[in-house]
Formats: C-alpha cells, sequence, structure tokens
C-alpha cells in the first residue's frame, strides 16, 4: 500500500499542463489560525462539567451544519463559537460575551495571511513551465482580501472563487475554460474538496498534507489511484512540474 506521502511518480510531467492551486492550507497557513482561536475560546469558555473533547465535538458539529446552511468564512466561524456557548450555556450569548469571541478571532477578522515556505518561488518557477490558475471556496469578499494579502495573483492565468468544490465545480471550470482533464492537475491539501471530487471529474491532483487541515475536509483517499502524485511538501512540486 502507497504512504499518503510517497509520490506515484518519479519523473517530471511534460511542460504546458494547467495546474491548478487550492489556497487555504495549500498556499498559506489558514485552519492553524481557527485552530488557535478555538485554543483561546476553550480557555475563556471554561465550563464547568465538559472538557475540552466534549465541547471541541458539539461545536464541530456546529459548525459542519453552519457550512451547509451558510458556507465558509470568519463570519460563519464567529457564528459557530457563539451558537455553541449559547448551547453549552441554555441562554442567549450576552453582547458583552460576543464582543469577547470576536477579539479572540482579530488574526482572523483582519485576514492576514501566513504563506507556506517557498510557495512564492515555486509558483514563480512553475508559471514559466505550465498554466496556473487558483480555485478556492468561501465567502467572496473574504477569500478575495486574503488573495490581495498574499501578493500571489500575478502567478494565476484565473482566479476561481466559488461556494463549494464539488464534481461539478470541476466539470464546469474544465469546460468553461477549454481545459483538458487529462493535462490538468488539482493541487490541495483537502482530500474532500481538492482531491476527490478532481480525480471524479477526470483531472489528476497532488495531495499534500496539512497537519492542520479541518476535520470537515477529512476524506480518504485512494492509496492505489495512480492520478494522485503525494507530496510532503509544496516545494517538492518542482521535481515533478
Amino acid at each position: 500500500m502507497t504512504s499518503p506521502t510517497t509520490p506515484t511518480t518519479s519523473r517530471p510531467v511534460q511542460p504546458g499542463q494547467v495546474l491548478i492551486f487550492d489556497a487555504d492550507d495549500t498556499l498559506w497557513e489558514m485552519n492553524l489560525l481557527f485552530e488557535r482561536v478555538i485554543e483561546d475560546y476553550l480557555d475563556w469558555l471554561e465550563h464547568p462539567t465538559l472538557d475540552r473533547a466534549e465541547i471541541r465535538r458539539i461545536l464541530d458539529d456546529i459548525e459542519a451544519a453552519n457550512a451547509v446552511a451558510h458556507g465558509y468564512g470568519s463570519k460563519v466561524f464567529l457564528r459557530s463559537l457563539g451558537e455553541c456557548l449559547e448551547h453549552l450555556r441554555a441562554r442567549p450569548a450576552t453582547a458583552r460575551e460576543r464582543t469577547e469571541i470576536d477579539e479572540l478571532a482579530v488574526a482572523l477578522v483582519e485576514h492576514r495571511v501566513e504563506l507556506l515556505p517557498g510557495v512564492a518561488q515555486t509558483l514563480d518557477t512553475l508559471g514559466s513551465r505550465h498554466e496556473l490558475r487558483l480555485l478556492t471556496k468561501g465567502a467572496l469578499d473574504e477569500q478575495q482580501r486574503k488573495i490581495d494579502a498574499s501578493n500571489l495573483a500575478h502567478h494565476f492565468a484565473g482566479i476561481h472563487i466559488v461556494a463549494e468544490k464539488r464534481v461539478d465545480t470541476y466539470v464546469e471550470l474544465a469546460a468553461t475554460h477549454g481545459l483538458e482533464p487529462g493535462r490538468t492537475w488539482m493541487i490541495g491539501n483537502s482530500p474532500k474538496s481538492d482531491i476527490n471530487p478532481a480525480r471524479r471529474a477526470g483531472m489528476n491532483a497532488v495531495f499534500i498534507p496539512n497537519r492542520h487541515t479541518w476535520v470537515l475536509e477529512h476524506d480518504e483517499v485512494d492509496p492505489d489511484d495512480d492520478g494522485v502524485l503525494r507530496l510532503d511538501a509544496f516545494t517538492d512540486l518542482l521535481a515533478h512540474f
């Protein structure tokens, strides 16, 4: 069985491929910021009977429901933190409590971006060999602000912000922009949003795990799928593309 981070190909592919990049937790750290806020939130709650793991499970369930109903992003996340508080305390959150929750999440609200190591240099080199595109999901204005803050937009022939990444998202993207699926690669950290739906749409995929990947983005990646290249780090792309 193939190790999750063992490349399934050893030689570079031909130039002229289309490389589509995920943004959050592929180009820059994002869920790590959410995790830091959650840790501070759990400290702040100081629940008298439930331990941190039990509260986290409740919060995960609330986040999952809100993702379906309201999408993604810091505003939805803050909503989930408030609803979790109300669930645990069996009453509405006070204005002061909501203000304190907002203060815990300043880094998210300000859309700070922390590029992963070697991202800018790697994109610069890959852009001389292939067509690069960006495909990210979430709130349009929020994702655009992060892209602007990253100073990476000039690397991409197209930037696509969508509400969700499903198989039809990839099919439509290929049809709209004349992409040949067999020469197109989706590169990301999320099995659920990046790897598996892209493969079902006939594209290749590069799986670069991030240990901070959001639990709701977890899924199994077929270890025997030769259409998935597994790498340890973003800079490893240079050895294959």
